[in-house]
């Protein structure tokens, strides 16, 4: 049976069956769905393993923002109940004490932009704040008795003067941006200790260098932290993990030897210390010229013998790393082509056993420190994520929080693989809920951000209301995609645009020829590197009627110094100056968007320093002067992720009536 009969057979079962199964006739999803979805995010288990902290985010729209509290549930199952009620802020980050009568969680104090620790007494009593640190809080961990925390904060920034005004900008750095949170100009992220029971912090780091992730060690004499050693740290990848003795005394101790990523403090995966203390766990990633194309693999540090050694190297990206009780295993995420699982790791012969499996999306855990039990955040692709306790081979549902999706008719998603160029490629194909069996439909391409990312088994709110609005949604993974290893990845290292525009090309033919899509109503769209590779696709290939393209760039030379990635355009493209090759190649879209004929709506955020607006202004500007239909629409205030609900919801529809315009109103050429 080919992919077309698998899938005619599939709706016909959809269509048929699906009344007969259900209670009530289910209702079509909405665009004001899009503010019912809840996002559960960030387990942690008390030691014991009894309760599991969490975050619940959910969309306010009286207040047009996103906000964020501290939910708890027992592992043994019960009802969930918040702890934490903010009136106008969010909280996040949710940690118990060690010895589990704390439980700690980041939350912006009073009128303040940025965040301190707060701590609930479990045994009753009033929230406390518990830091007062200036520029706020960004990471922090739990000292072994409970008595003191550790810190990451900026230091160093220049302070308004007495009348209120802010000091002028004065930047000596290579790397000087950074989205969210601005110029970089003077501060930098230093560790701190922090009393408990007086509130005093004491500056454990200093120097021109940052310092991320800190990790205390189980006798609460040493915290593990990521540095770099070299002096001009901006221009490299090459972090590593120190030790430095919590009293501060000494110098720190480099822990890592490898001339590369060890550890890139923006993995959220601080190094993970073995329960008696005498090994320290950590990513370790790939030199610098590769950047994020190496899959991140595991290392252990005996730090008697200072000796490292690779532990189960199997060509897939781990996550989260974290020691069972004995000290015997290490607990991850595995990422595999489009899945992520949980998995359980010999800390000896690096032998690897999967603790969840099937068609799922895994994307953060929590461990008991006392018994192992375990907690997993999981999503499918009819479920955002929820959280489940692990027990053997089996996922007992915690949380329910997306409950109403029981009263939706949602779309059918299927997976397809097929062949480009000697390479299998997989992809994901949602239908309409009352696709009818043998009629193509106009179909939408979305592209994956990152490069280095991949679509998985994970529950879209877009891709279900274009379904729902009558469009085969398709989602490939071209090479450049994380899932399948380096080679897999690299593959479009310094030549974006062309090896994953032939990929998605070989997708549209493969699927027009199975009689599942109408190739003559053809949209693409996506957002970050999905917004750059839209604007390769429209360059290369005109059969594309309608294109959405969200904080893209497609004029490298034009980016080079106004986006927070100088660094990484240097070690993959060279420099502009030198390098004239890879950066016309690089802006092949925008030096040639002369042969660019498809309607295309650009979208940005007015303060995105990942990818800035000055990308989709010039990419709109050129289409523009060309007479192409295209449309510029900015969000003002917002960083590369939009954050206001109400913007969500109105790139969702934009997307659609674009989308529908030209693939369903417009006559076919």
């Amino acid at each position: 049976m080919n992919l077309r009969e698998e899938m005619l057979a599939l709706v016909c079962l959809f269509l048929c069956c699906s009344p007969l199964v259900q209670s009530a006739e289910p209702r079509p999803l909405t665009i004001d769905d899009i503010h019912a979805v809840v996002d559960v995010s960030q387990p942690a288990l008390s030691p014991d393993g009894s309760q599991v902290a969490y975050v619940v985010s959910v969309h306010n729209l009286e207040k047009d923002a996103i906000v964020s509290d501290v939910w708890q549930v027992p592992w043994a199952g019960g009802e969930p109940r918040q702890l934490t009620k903010p009136d106008s802020i969010s909280a996040s980050t949710p940690k118990f004490s060690p010895d589990g009568r704390y439980l700690a969680y980041l939350e912006a104090a009073g009128d303040e932009d940025y965040s301190q620790v707060f701590v609930l007494n479990r045994n009753g009593g009033e929230v406390r704040q518990v830091t007062d640190v200036a520029g706020g809080v960004i990471e922090y961990d739990w000292a072994p008795d409970a008595s003191h925390l550790v810190v990451s904060s900026f230091v160093g920034a220049a302070q308004p003067n007495a009348a209120g005004t802010a000091p002028p900008l004065v930047i000596d750095r290579f790397q000087f941006l950074e989205d969210g949170v601005g110029y970089l100009a003077g501060a930098r992220r230093h560790l701190s200790i922090v009393d408990l029971s007086t509130g005093s912090t004491r500056q454990l780091t200093s120097g021109k260098q940052d310092h991320w992730l800190p990790s205390w060690s189980p006798d609460g004499q040493h915290i593990a932290y990521v540095s770099k050693a070299r002096e001009d740290s901006d221009r490299n990848m090459d972090s590593d993990v120190f030790v430095i003795l919590a009293s501060g005394e000494g110098e720190p101790r480099r822990i890592s030897d490898f001339d590369g990523t060890d550890v890139d403090p923006y993995w959220m995966s601080p190094p993970v210390w073995s329960p008696d203390g005498k090994q320290l766990g950590w990513l370790q990633s790939g030199l610098s010229k590769w950047i994020y194309y190496a899959p991140w693999q595991l290392t252990v540090a005996d730090l008697d013998t200072a000796t490292n050694r690779p532990l189960a190297r199997i060509d897939r990206n781990f996550f989260l790393p974290k020691w069972s009780a004995d000290g015997r295993f290490l607990f991850a995420l595995q990422e595999d082509p489009l899945s992520t699982w949980l998995v359980k790791i010999n800390s000896i012969d690096g032998s690897v056993t999967r603790l969840s499996t099937g068609k799922r999306f895994a994307l953060d855990f929590a461990i008991a420190v006392e018994n192992d039990r375990l907690v997993l955040l999981d999503s499918t692709d009819n479920r955002p994520f929820e959280l489940f306790a692990v027990e053997g081979e089996n996922l007992r549902p915690l949380t329910n929080h997306n409950a109403w999706l029981d009263e939706v008719e949602l779309a059918v998603t299927r997976t397809f693989s097929f062949e480009n160029d000697g390479h299998e490629l997989d992809g994901f194909l949602v239908l309409p809920p009352d696709a009818e069996p043998g009629v193509p439909l106009p179909a939408i391409f979305r592209l994956h951000g990152g490069p280095v990312y991949q679509f998985s088994h994970e529950f879209m709110v877009d891709w279900q209301l274009y379904a729902t609005a009558g469009f085969a949604v398709v989602g490939i993974n071209p090479r450049g995609s994380s899932g399948k290893g380096f080679e897999f990845a690299s593959a479009i290292y310094a030549d974006w645009g062309n090896t994953d525009v032939s990929d998605i090309l070989a997708g549209v033919d493969f699927l027009e020829g199975q009689g599942i899509i109408d190739a003559s109503r053809l949209g693409v769209g996506g957002w970050s590197y999905g917004g750059i590779l839209t604007n390769s696709m429209i360059a290369a290939d005109n059969r594309f009627r309608a294109a959405v393209s969200g904080a893209g760039v497609s004029n490298i030379y034009g980016a080079y110094g106004l986006d927070q990635y100088s660094r990484e355009y240097e070690l993959e493209l060279g420099v502009p100056w030198s390098n004239r090759e890879s950066y016309d190649r690089a802006s092949y879209p925008f030096l040639n968007a002369d042969r660019i004929t498809t309607p295309t709506l650009y979208q940005c955020a007015e303060n995105d320093l990942n990818v800035p607006c000055s990308g989709s202004l010039q990419m709109y500007q050129a289409l523009r002067s060309l007479e192409v239909p295209t449309q510029l629409v900015i969000y003002p205030d917002q960083n590369h992720s939009l954050q206001v609900p109400s913007y969500l919801r109105d790139r969702m529809q934009r997307n659609l009536e674009w989308y529908q315009r030209w693939l369903l109103e417009a006559p076919a050429p």
